[in-house]
């Protein structure tokens, strides 16, 4: 039988790791930021109305559906796919 306990089922690699230890750091960091300074409610270029955490959250998203389609369409190479993603993510923080 398989050992099931713990994250033994998962395939936890460095990056892996790396990947959901940065998330949960976006999560503290924003966390911590709000407490500090809260985030007024404002409506950007969509015309909807959003907060950091609104925008955190499209920016992961989005940052998601371009690393998919580079994967589809350019192949595993994904550094320039960070790039373009880290790029997205401040214009979503400055625009949306």
């Amino acid at each position: 039988m398989d050992d099931l306990s713990g994250f033994a089922w998962m395939a936890w690699t460095p990056q892996t790791a790396a990947f959901f230890g940065t998330i949960a750091l976006f999560l503290v960091g924003m966390t911590v930021w709000e407490r500090i300074s809260p985030s007024g409610e404002r409506s950007g270029v969509l015309r909807i109305t959003t907060t950091r955490g609104d925008r955190l959250f499209i920016s992961l998203l989005g940052a998601a559906f371009i690393h998919l389609g580079w994967l589809a369409f350019v192949g595993p190479d994904l550094w320039w796919a960070l790039a373009v993603s880290v790029v997205y993510a401040f214009a979503v923080f400055r625009w949306v």
